[in-house]
């Protein structure tokens, strides 16, 4: 079974269980905490229920770590989360970790729809409505209207996947960094990410 479909398993079966791990590492132990993460996946997998991992790496900023375990049932993952090899290898990482092992456990899909806490800053809805709306009227509106005579000119640049190419093209991406930025960070930056 492949990671995709066990992911679609574990989506599909009400009986699924998910682990929420978050690790907070010590500045400059990133590269040591994910060598340890790989040897702990592979010993993870050999357990049974074991239904794949995801591994969360932080946002800019942050140095919080998310690993998503999936088992297929509470007994399987208690196992696990209780197993001997697990607590020795969390002993051989917990002097790099600030706030130490922190498991919350979760049964079926309610993962997916609670938020967690965390420290990434998000934009008002009003600012990702004028964002989106900036971004998606010009492309919309008026560059097929400039292009219509480019169209008229070559019909072939009038075809769904070229004019799609045509009008998107390179917009979308810096759209997004410079108001990201904008709404984040304050003007100076964003004019800077937008150069």
């Amino acid at each position: 079974m492949g990671a995709d479909e066990k992911v679609a398993a574990t989506s599909r079966d009400p009986s699924a269980v998910t682990s929420v791990i978050r690790h907070t590492v010590g500045a400059g132990s990133e590269s040591r905490y994910e060598a340890w993460f790989r040897k702990i996946t592979a010993i993870a997998e050999t357990f049974p229920g074991h239904r794949g991992v995801d591994f969360i790496r932080p946002p800019k900023g942050s140095r919080t770590f998310t690993i998503v375990l999936h088992f297929d049932t509470s007994e399987h993952l208690g196992r696990w989360l209780s197993s001997d090899a697990r607590k020795r290898l969390i002993a051989e990482i917990e002097l790099y970790l600030e706030g130490g092992d922190q498991v919350e456990i979760r049964t079926g899909l309610e993962f997916w729809f609670t938020p967690s806490d965390t420290e990434q800053r998000h934009a008002k809805t009003y600012k990702q409505f004028l964002i989106t709306w900036s971004v998606i009227f010009p492309l919309t509106i008026f560059l097929p209207w400039v292009l219509y005579p480019l169209f008229q000119t070559l019909p072939f640049l009038g075809l769904p996947v070229v004019s799609n190419l045509l009008i998107s093209h390179d917009r979308w991406p810096s759209d997004l960094r410079y108001h990201a930025a904008l709404h984040t960070h304050g003007r100076d930056m964003a004019i800077s990410l937008n150069r």
